[in-house]
């Protein structure tokens, strides 16, 4: 499989490296991750008075904060993710499916992180959770040749459960470790955002599978 056959994973692919990188090597990182990043009180609040405050208004930054990372770990880690999972995702569901399935689960993600502290301060960064939604998108549509069942549990289970705690562990090993996984409100990485992404492409999945397939 070409990466660039898969084109909308490669342009988020190639825009995220470029934004990320530029903030981590200019050194306004910490200016756009509170400006851009997914702050829960702003949302809480409706972004009123306090909206004026910031470059991006409130209602945009669950996709801004996709763009913003904390180091270059924590963009390798989130990219190697995408890419892989991403072009399997996007050959069934196609460009525009996996671009919508891509923006909604950044939404979805920032309302799993809003739902663990409404009153939150601190910015949330990172494309985890919208990446999270291509993971569970990939493991239900992919899940049955990639797991053996276990009992009576179905092998397309196995893989869920198994690739959300991978996926989910991973990211918390990298928040301890202090190599920039994204700030949640209760811990070193954003939990709520990742069960939240992922929760979304489960359910994502096939209605873009169908919608895609709609007139064959």
């Amino acid at each position: 499989m070409r990466f660039f056959e898969t084109r909308a994973t490669a342009i988020i692919t190639i825009v995220t490296v470029i934004v990320s990188g530029f903030l981590v090597l200019s050194g306004s990182l910490p200016y756009w991750a509170v400006n851009a990043g997914f702050i829960p009180l702003r949302m809480t609040e409706l972004g009123i008075p306090s909206d004026h405050m910031f470059v991006v208004p409130a209602w945009a930054t669950p996709l801004t904060a996709t763009l913003i990372h904390g180091g270059w770990a924590h963009i390798a880690l989130n990219l190697v993710m995408l890419v892989y999972c991403g072009q399997f995702v996007e050959r069934a569901l196609g460009t525009v499916g996996l671009v919508v399935l891509y923006g909604l689960g950044a939404y979805a993600a920032a309302a799993g992180h809003w739902a663990f502290g409404p009153e939150s301060v601190s910015p949330m960064i990172g494309a985890s959770g919208a990446i999270s939604a291509v993971v569970g998108a990939y493991a239900l549509l992919y899940g049955e040749r990639r797991a053996k069942a276990i009992g009576p549990v179905p092998a397309g289970v196995v893989h869920v459960v198994w690739l959300a705690a991978a996926w989910i562990g991973i990211q918390l090993l990298m928040g301890l470790a202090g190599f920039g996984a994204s700030v949640g409100a209760n811990g070193p990485i954003a939990i709520g955002a990742h069960i939240g992404g992922f929760l979304a492409g489960l359910v994502l999945a096939r209605p873009l599978l169908l919608w895609r397939y709609r007139a064959a």
